[in-house]
């Protein structure tokens, strides 16, 4: 992960290290896009995903090599500062990746009321 720059993935590495760090998934096709990525702070957050330290799966920090803590994914997700997580560090993990973007929700449920508000008024 130290050789993938930010916003990269497993491309960005030379040959020999993508074909040792794929194993037999290298000659297969498809974009595999998913695996050793790493989030650009210029860019827009990837996906989301329930493990974010699984090959398939990878999330790296952009400016530092390891996975995002549950608090980091958290705020991706826009979930206030003080918002509590309980479980293990997976379940939380999940709950996060599973979880609408607070902000979506928010932005939906006042669209809602404005279209309810406006069918009244009819």
């Amino acid at each position: 992960m130290d050789l993938i720059p930010m916003g990269g993935y497993w491309r960005d590495l030379p040959i020999e290290i993508q074909k040792e760090y794929m194993g037999g998934s290298f000659k297969l096709e498809g974009g595999k896009t998913g695996m050793a990525r790493r989030l650009s702070l210029n860019e827009p957050s990837l996906t989301l995903t329930c493990a974010p330290a699984q090959k398939q799966t990878e999330r790296c920090h952009p400016t530092e090599t390891r996975p995002l803590t549950v608090r980091e994914y958290a705020r991706i997700q826009t979930f206030p500062d003080d918002w509590e997580f309980i479980g293990t560090l997976g379940s939380r993990y999940k709950q996060i990746g599973n979880a609408v973007p607070v902000n979506l929700s928010y932005a939906i449920g006042r669209s809602l009321i404005r279209l309810f508000n406006d069918i009244e008024r009819i």
